[in-house]
């Protein structure tokens, strides 16, 4: 009951329909009021409900919901529910009650996935992934040898400006990278090769581990992170702007104009960057042999002389193509499967990362178990 004794709703017929005239103010505190007012109408489902506000002052979203929740209970139709001699503001608030109480509910949370299903899930996701880039290096092969036939097409401007950019600019970061491990390396040798005299199996230490295993995969990981992701990041920024969509429309292909200048930058200088990598482990390896073992230079550069193997400066240099193919491969592909949103660029230049850190160790173990089982 509204305070100045008007009851909240009263019911007219009115040839084929039945008028609520809405009276008073209609607001939260009067709800169970105007709940108890609606629930006594005797109201006929099967006849129009017109619902009149030329008598409404206030209306507020509860009292409209208790309304047509009790016309709902009723059977009433949304087409045989009018409205006339509203105030406009209230029309639209009414409207926006009925319109939200006939959305769909939200779905209740699913049930957080154990851990079965979380394995599961991630092996089927890795799975679609490496299908993928298997289509995708089918794709690039394919152009490939569209440029061995037509070597015109090569964009030689484009490889040059990626080499330098993942090359000649990853030259610091590489040695600084290098150098320090190369340093720990021969520290932690030194420390226990002291005890039992043997400081000089230090320079055969470092120069092994650097130039057959540690160099090539500490350049790939910092190639990853750095060229592979800007790969992903400038290609995915292309195709949000419909840069690519513009190149397929100039009759030229994406994967020529942007997958392969990479592809042969990175291939032809990550060996490049692995013997970099390689004087400069040594370099840190001799330095602290100099200080703290009491090695002299020459006597370092001696004893690597006549230990270290070509075969294992050659392993190393090697592998760094292979390595550099499946980052430029990974980071390209990644960059043309971004969706035309800016989150998308950033989700995809993580996963560049994350999974090109990954192959690189799984293809640097394979080569581990081919060359064991080679006597190599």
């Amino acid at each position: 009951m509204d305070p100045s004794g008007t009851p909240p709703i009263q019911l007219q017929s009115e040839s084929d329909a039945d008028v609520l005239y809405l009276q008073g103010s209609w607001r939260l505190e009067q709800a169970s009021a105007i709940a108890a007012a609606v629930a006594a109408l005797p109201l006929r489902p099967g006849r129009a409900c017109v619902l009149d506000g030329s008598r409404l002052r206030e209306l507020d979203t509860a009292a409209g919901f208790v309304l047509f929740h009790r016309l709902d209970e009723l059977g009433f139709a949304a087409a045989s529910i009018a409205t006339r001699g509203m105030n406009e503001a209230h029309a639209r608030l009414l409207r926006l009650v009925h319109e939200r109480m006939r959305s769909p509910p939200v779905a209740a949370p699913m049930a957080s996935p154990n851990a079965v299903q979380r394995v599961g899930k991630a092996t089927l996701r890795m799975l679609r992934d490496f299908a993928e880039h298997v289509g995708f290096v089918g794709e690039t092969a394919l152009d490939l040898l569209v440029l061995l036939k037509r070597p015109r097409l090569f964009r030689l401007r484009e490889t040059v400006s990626q080499f330098e950019s993942t090359t000649i600019d990853a030259i610091p970061i590489v040695v600084l990278v290098t150098f320090l491990i190369g340093v720990v390396l021969a520290y932690l040798l030194g420390v226990q090769a002291q005890r039992y005299g043997a400081t000089i199996f230090v320079v055969d230490g470092v120069g092994l581990a650097m130039c057959r295993e540690l160099s090539p995969i500490l350049v790939a990981v910092v190639i990853a992170g750095r060229s592979g992701a800007a790969f992903t990041a400038q290609i995915g920024s292309m195709k949000v702007q419909e840069e690519i969509d513009a190149i397929r429309t100039l009759g030229l292909s994406p994967i020529q104009v942007l997958v392969i200048p990479r592809l042969v930058a990175l291939a032809l200088g990550l060996p490049m960057l692995v013997f970099v990598g390689d004087l400069a482990g040594i370099a840190g390896g001799m330095l602290i042999s100099t200080v703290q073992l009491g090695i002299s230079m020459p006597s370092f550069v001696s004893r690597l002389h006549n230990t270290l193997d070509l075969s294992a400066v050659v392993i190393g240099l090697g592998k760094a193509p292979v390595f550099a193919v499946f980052i430029a491969t990974i980071a390209c592909h990644m960059g043309m499967s971004v969706s035309r949103d800016a989150r998308s660029v950033g989700d995809h230049t993580t996963a560049t990362v994350v999974q090109s850190i990954v192959w690189v160790i799984m293809i640097d173990a394979a080569f581990a178990i081919v060359l064991q089982a080679l006597d190599i």
